[in-house]
């Protein structure tokens, strides 16, 4: 029950007390049509098996209301909860759901290209909807990020538009996704009274759209929330096939996107250094490879030494001397930022410069230099090459790193102290 539910009274709206309003329809499609219906969903935080059976009664047990004009009719509800999900209660549905079901399967896995796959999936839901557009909205919240995917692919300019219109970021119209849901697995709504009520602002985006009736249906893998199926216009006379097979298809749906995610995240793990949230080692030797045989006309390598890490490490420990890696990571990304920067070693950091110019090569380690200088714990080697033309990176790689062994001499001959090897040796 909603805490701030009002006093009963009869003909008070079910929605005033449990905010779920799929249920309120199935309970008067089942009593008002006398259909027996069925529901498997993931709302609330568990797996909700519904059986809707309805109930005829006579005039005698007071089916007329005091003043002759409605008639009440009753339908039984039972539903049982569980935690975990249940194959078998997928079971028992129309032949319709489960050829549309199976369809949607098979465009999920005739490719291994992941929005492809979607985009696929997506236009088969569209014809079971009988939409005018429908959609997957994926939420990724390790990386705080959301992409919107149609039959067509992504629609990054359509997502861009919605943020806009709605002043949200991508993530914040999530979260007012799942506040609109309200717990509820979905809202198949006829008009959009309700999304007028809830929310205020995703309402006003859509007005100027014709949009008549809306599909909004939770995306979720173990209850924790991977996006949302979002439909347009859809064909309200097919309210309860379309529900039973998005019942079914989000768990298949959200089982995909839950991979790619795990993927994604490990993909960035082998390629990513966590320290620095550059790019690491295995990263810049895929890439040195890939050069060898596909090189840009024009290329330039930096390859910056951090000075004096050992030092620190050794004085203040290894906490202090992770801080001044960040800080020096930090001092690379604003002089080279679109470019490809690399953390090679413990303290060593290539740049890869593909298509840039040697004067523009020469004024970014200027600035890299000037920004060292003006932070005073970092302080770089720096060697750097300009090549173009039949070059081979690796051996740019190679004069570099010969240019940051020289400039590192000259700094250690000008600070003995700093030198901890040579004073160890």
């Amino acid at each position: 029950m909603d805490p701030g539910a009002p006093e009963f009274y009869p003909g008070i709206p079910w929605r005033r007390y449990y905010t779920d309003l799929n249920f309120e329809s199935y309970i008067y499609k089942c009593a008002s049509f006398n259909e027996f219906l069925y529901s498997y969903t993931n709302a609330h935080g568990h797996w909700v098996k519904g059986f809707y059976m309805p109930m005829e009664i006579t005039d005698n047990d007071a089916a007329v209301r005091s003043d002759g004009s409605v008639k009440t009719l009753y339908c039984l509800y039972t539903g049982t909860f569980s935690e975990q999900f249940e194959p078998d209660s997928m079971a028992g549905h129309s032949p319709e759901v489960a050829a549309a079901v199976t369809n949607i399967s098979v465009r999920l896995h005739e490719t291994q290209n992941y929005y492809q796959a979607m985009a696929a999936a997506m236009g088969e839901l569209q014809k079971v909807c009988g939409a005018v557009s429908c959609m997957l909205y994926t939420v990724d919240p390790g990386r705080q990020c959301c992409t919107l995917i149609s039959n067509k692919g992504i629609q990054k300019e359509y997502l861009d538009v919605m943020c806009q219109e709605m002043s949200r970021s991508p993530f914040e119209i999530a979260a007012a996704w799942e506040y609109d849901l309200d717990g509820s697995d979905c809202l198949l709504l006829d008009d959009l009274d309700i999304i007028k009520e809830r929310d205020p602002k995703w309402y006003e985006s859509m007005k100027g759209y014709d949009m008549k009736n809306i599909i909004l249906y939770a995306v979720r893998n173990n209850h924790n929330l991977v996006g949302f199926i979002w439909a347009a216009n859809y064909d309200a006379a097919k309210m309860v096939q379309i529900k039973e097979t998005l019942e079914l298809t989000s768990y298949l749906i959200a089982a995909v996107i839950a991979n790619h995610q795990l993927v994604s995240q490990l993909e960035i793990k082998s390629t990513m250094d966590g320290l620095t949230q550059l790019l690491n080692r295995n990263a810049m030797n895929d890439r040195v490879d890939k050069l060898i045989y596909d090189k840009p006309d024009r290329m330039g390598v930096v390859l910056a030494d951090l000075n004096g890490l050992k030092t620190i490490n050794d004085d203040e420990g290894h906490d202090a001397g992770d801080k001044l890696l960040i800080r020096a990571a930090t001092l690379l990304k604003l002089a080279f930022g679109e470019y490809e920067i690399y953390r090679a070693g413990g303290d060593e950091f290539y740049v890869l410069c593909p298509g840039i110019t040697e004067e523009e090569l020469k004024q970014r380690v200027g600035e890299l230099l000037s920004l060292a200088n003006s932070t005073p714990d970092v302080s770089f080697a720096v060697g750097s090459v300009y090549t173009d033309g039949d070059y081979d990176i690796r051996d740019a790689m190679k004069t570099a790193d010969e240019k940051m062994y020289k400039n590192k001499q000259e700094y250690y001959q000008k600070n003995p102290k700093k030198n901890r090897r040579m004073q160890n040796a």
